[in-house]
């Protein structure tokens, strides 16, 4: 049994304010109990789940497991022991080595045995783990995946691959926060199963953070409900997931707009995806659709599909092996394949969103707003153009560069230095703007958004999970693009918080006019918002129309 009493845990921020994450709570988890925990973003489900693992200390309290009996005094006493109790899936926290799938797993199994997973040379320790390892892949449904790298596996595979990890300790207690949030829904159902069947197996006692209601129905014996750091209530599934969403915002229609005219055209779109070691793929195979403008248009299908990637060459980032993509800007459509002004001009009037937010964890919210906003000012992106020519970058480089600014400055600075240039290069050309003028362009995007304006003080690691997709969103849209691409980044919000963002994309796209592009695995989301789906599976597109339909023939077409 697991007992919590009057725990309390308050966080001090770097301005000298405090937030108290978790306020008094009290509660009991049965040995072996499935047991759910809801509540809106910031109400500080993750909190207490990082209480529980080990690596997040408290400030008042007890905590009671089987023998031990931890207090804020003797927290750092039982750190180790709980780690060993423990495994632990964080939302969006993948923590992956950049090897194969299999190799991941049997560095866990390693480090398991030996106290260190790091070792020179994984090939003399794979006989002794191959076997086990293909087992643990096996349950969460990635077996086929064993000889794929960890950084390019879908967002739904990467997280079942954590969960292989974590299962790899066979815990007695498994803490999962929203552990199939960017799955597809038959993704989603195969790792809820895994679940159960180790729930089953090993009588594991499991505690599942997810504000998902289906996923709580499915999965929990009892829910408590959390709102604000404090308890609300534990009962049964259908009385929390009632009383949890009776605050819902109505939903707002999406606008009526002329969506006749083309700005985007894919033509002909194909590429072959191969891996090192993994041989091929992946192809996506004589693609075409055309986006108009104003169309918030949702790209949908089996995790793996190449959803995201057909988004990466829309944006530039890819590009196809053939077929080609264009863009409507001033009246003259541009080939995304031609590199050079035109197109980093449409660059300067798009947006995009990672699956993974491309923010840094910790910089100030205000600074990366700094950071992602200046490249697309007229003012920067001019100089920019001028500075270039100076310093004797042609403007296919420039170009190049230019893409940059839609990563984070980590990522951003790691692929200039593969190329030999220096990370002073983004500064120099795209100086950064005043702070005055940041908190001009986020104010009205802040308030759409539903997000305070001190936050801008914040960094990045101390927002709550809703908070950080709606920052993340806010360094997207506060240049006002008129093309917004948004590859899966609401998986992890609750009901309530993403019916907000729902209507704040409505709203902006009724405002500004701005065509949004977005892939999603939350069905009854696509269908709110979207003004036309696509399908696409095993990189074929194989439906587009009515989001209605098209989303009730995806789940048909998962469910067989």
């Amino acid at each position: 049994m697991i007992k919590v009493e009057n725990l309390t845990k308050i966080y001090k921020l770097k301005d000298n304010n405090m937030i108290k994450a978790l306020d008094n709570i009290s509660f009991e988890i049965k040995d072996n109990e499935i047991f759910g925990i809801m509540g809106i973003s910031g109400s500080g489900k993750s909190t207490l789940m990082r209480i529980f693992r080990g690596v997040e200390e408290f400030d008042e309290g007890t905590i009671t497991i089987d023998d031990m009996v931890i207090t804020p005094k003797t927290y750092n006493e039982y750190k180790n022991e709980l780690k060993n109790k423990t495994a632990i899936h964080l939302q969006r926290s993948f923590g992956l080595w950049s090897k194969t799938a299999v190799d991941n797993v049997i560095h866990k199994l390693y480090g398991i045995k030996t106290g260190d997973e790091s070792t020179g040379d994984i090939n003399a320790i794979r006989d002794e783990y191959i076997d086990e390892a293909l087992d643990i892949l096996e349950t969460v449904g990635l077996k086929e995946k064993a000889d794929h790298f960890a950084p390019v596996l879908s967002g739904g595979e990467k997280q079942r691959l954590v969960l292989a990890r974590q299962l790899a300790k066979k815990p007695e207690i498994l803490l999962l926060d929203e552990p199939a949030t960017m799955s597809s829904p038959k993704k989603r159902k195969e790792v809820l199963d895994t679940i159960k069947r180790i729930h089953d197996k090993y009588k594991t006692t499991v505690i599942i953070v997810s504000h998902q209601p289906e996923i709580q129905e499915y999965m929990a014996d009892r829910i408590m409900l959390m709102f604000n750091g404090k308890v609300v209530e534990v009962d049964t599934p259908n009385k929390v997931i009632s009383d949890f969403l009776k605050d819902e915002e109505e939903e707002y229609p999406i606008a009526k707009m002329d969506r006749t005219k083309p700005i985007i055209k894919v033509n002909d779109l194909t590429k072959d995806f191969y891996l090192f070691r993994g041989g091929h793929v992946l192809t996506i195979e004589d693609v075409n659709f055309e986006v108009n403008k104003g169309e918030i248009l949702s790209i949908i299908g089996p995790t793996g599909s190449g959803k995201t990637e057909i988004l990466k060459m829309i944006a530039g980032f890819e590009q196809p092996d053939s077929g080609n993509i264009s863009i409507l800007t001033d009246n003259k459509w541009v080939d995304m394949n031609d590199f050079g002004e035109s197109r980093m001009h449409i660059r300067k009037n798009m947006g995009f969103m990672h699956q993974e937010f491309a923010l840094t964890p910790h910089t100030p919210i205000i600074e990366q707003l700094a950071y992602k906003i200046s490249p697309k000012t007229d003012d920067t992106y001019k100089y920019a153009q001028e500075k270039a020519e100076e310093i004797g970058i042609s403007e296919e480089a420039l170009d190049i560069i230019y893409q940059l600014t839609d990563l984070s400055k980590t990522e951003a600075i790691i692929k200039l230095e593969k190329i030999n240039l220096s990370p002073e290069v983004l500064d120099l050309l795209f100086p950064h703007i005043k702070i005055e003028e940041v908190i001009e362009y986020s104010k009205p995007v802040f308030e759409a958004l539903d997000l305070p304006l001190p936050l801008l003080t914040r960094q990045f690691i101390e927002l709550s999970g809703g908070q950080k997709v709606r920052v993340a969103m806010a360094t997207v849209l506060a240049s006002k693009p008129d093309i917004m691409i948004l590859d899966e980044p609401f998986g992890d919000l609750d009901p309530v918080t993403l019916r907000q963002v729902a209507n704040s994309l409505k709203k902006i796209n009724e405002k500004f006019g701005t065509t949004i592009i977005l892939v999603s695995h939350t069905m009854e989301f696509v269908k709110e918002v979207s003004t036309r789906s696509i399908l696409i599976n095993k990189g074929k597109l194989i439906e587009e129309g009515d989001p209605e339909k098209v989303t009730n023939d995806f789940i048909e077409m998962e469910s067989k």
